[in-house]
């Protein structure tokens, strides 16, 4: 009966998704003559490594368009998450709160820091950060002193929050926020797949002390391998540029460091490609939409499923398009990921809630009945940009 019922949902995304290598990827790059034009410009001129006039531009056009007042560009979405903690205020020792349903660079880059990821539920709605559960679980297990929010049950400051926009859908930031400030709790948002996507039209990553993003060479635009630090904070902005270049002191010819750095920086050669990229990032949102309107006329052959809608007051940039089932179905979800695949869509689940990874399952957490529920209902489908254009 599953089979069958798979096999039929495979028939008619054949309706919506074509190919001629009897393979569509989960989420590939588009790359054009621009791309090119640009990275052959910044080989001819030599400057390769991370000073030249791509980082500055790209920078630049990241600020204008999520309307941060600065953007540092960096090696990669971790690293862009792992400078904003630490200057956040995060040291070793403390807990910060991420969702225990997001991908593990989140908890990563906590434990670079030498603090513990502090796991906390998801709601149905986003996938995001449930506020109503976070607030309802911190006025149990912690109390404020000194302007700081302690946990009862370890002693340990909780110094930040990391609420991420699960698959490019904002969560309910602003009730994050208003959260955040109620625990004296440090918010920095993990922005790494929700570029182009809005809350309340102000651009995801801007809410907190810093945002992350991603560019990865499976984001919605990407420099290979990147990421981008974005604040309103221009000290801090100038401190992240100056730590993530090796705390390098600028001098023409000495070389002096005042303070432990990290070789961060994002190569002028990637930039060239990401500032190609981010002009056919409207194009790209546009075919995501396009994308996502003909999943949801796929989806309402059926009774099973349906396709996750960008949340209300939203503008999601449909970075991965996600099934979601009505009901946590594990071997329902394992026939459909088999027939999916073996059809030559690429299909994957959710990620495994990163509590139950061996590195993190000491960690503190709520009860996380909601994200084990939706680890049995959550597939990605095929979301490539331009995919709609190919039926």
């Amino acid at each position: 009966m599953k089979t069958d019922l798979a096999n039929s949902f495979v028939e008619a995304l054949r309706e919506v998704l074509t190919t001629t290598n009897g393979f569509i990827p989960l989420h590939e790059p588009r790359v054009g003559e621009l791309e090119k034009e640009y990275v052959s410009d910044c080989i001819e001129s030599t400057f390769v490594s991370s000073v030249g006039k791509y980082v500055d531009r790209f920078e630049q056009e990241i600020a204008e368009y999520t309307g941060a007042k600065r953007a540092i560009a960096v090696v990669n979405g971790t690293a862009a998450l792992h400078i904003s903690l630490l200057l956040s205020g995060v040291q070793k020792g403390d807990e910060v709160l991420i969702p225990g349903l997001t991908f593990v660079a989140t908890s990563n880059a906590v434990s670079y820091c030498g603090a513990s990821p502090h796991f906390v539920d998801s709601e149905e709605d986003t996938l995001g950060v449930d506020p109503i559960k976070l607030d309802e679980y911190l006025s149990e297990i912690s109390y404020i002193s000194e302007d700081s929010c302690i946990n009862k049950n370890t002693g340990k400051k909780i110094s930040a929050i990391v609420p991420v926009h699960i698959f490019g859908h904002p969560c309910k930031i602003h009730e994050i926020v208003e959260v955040a400030a109620k625990y004296k709790i440090t918010l920095v948002e993990d922005a790494a797949e929700s570029l182009g996507s809005f809350y309340q039209d102000k651009h995801t990553g801007t809410f907190g002390k810093f945002g992350s993003i991603s560019f990865n060479g499976n984001k919605i635009i990407t420099t290979g391998g990147g990421g981008m630090i974005i604040t309103d904070d221009d000290q801090l902005a100038d401190q992240a540029k100056h730590i993530t270049t090796t705390a390098k002191v600028p001098h023409r010819w000495d070389y002096v460091h005042d303070q432990v750095g990290f070789n961060y920086r994002m190569p002028n050669l990637n930039a060239a490609f990401g500032c190609a990229q981010l002009q056919n990032l409207e194009k790209f949102l546009a075919s995501k939409r396009q994308l996502f309107a003909k999943y949801e006329e796929v989806f309402q052959k059926f009774d099973f499923a349906s396709i996750l809608k960008e949340p209300s007051g939203c503008r999601s940039n449909y970075w991965l398009q996600t099934m979601m089932l009505h009901k946590p179905d594990k071997s329902l979800k394992e026939v459909l990921l088999s027939s999916l695949n073996e059809a030559g869509f690429m299909s994957r689940p959710a990620w495994t809630g990163i509590h139950k990874l061996n590195p993190f399952q000491n960690c503190p957490r709520m009860d996380m009945y909601t994200l084990e529920n939706l680890e049995q209902k959550i597939i990605n489908l095929p979301s490539s940009a331009f995919l709609s254009e190919k039926s």
